[in-house]
């Protein structure tokens, strides 16, 4: 995978964050900080995505039915003896 070099401005708080995250050990420099930042945000963006798609599907699945409780719970029962 190719590296692509980026000029990037931060507010002095997020430049103290990130120096602090580096200082502690969680990042052996700016930039390894700043791309893992990267990949948890695509990673929950994905995430968000696939509930999105979720729900879409739920929605165009038809009207609900109403749910027995009670006879899910015979019919469970039953099967397990």
């Amino acid at each position: 995978m190719s590296t692509v070099r980026k000029t990037i401005t931060l507010t002095g708080q997020q430049d103290a964050w990130i120096a602090e995250q580096v200082q502690a050990g969680r990042y052996t420099n700016d930039s390894e900080a700043i791309r893992d930042l990267i990949r948890r945000e695509q990673e929950r963006t994905g995430e968000i995505a696939a509930i999105r798609s979720a729900l879409i599907e739920g929605e165009q699945s038809g009207e609900p039915e109403r749910f027995d409780f009670g006879a899910f719970k015979r019919r469970k029962i039953a099967g397990n003896g």
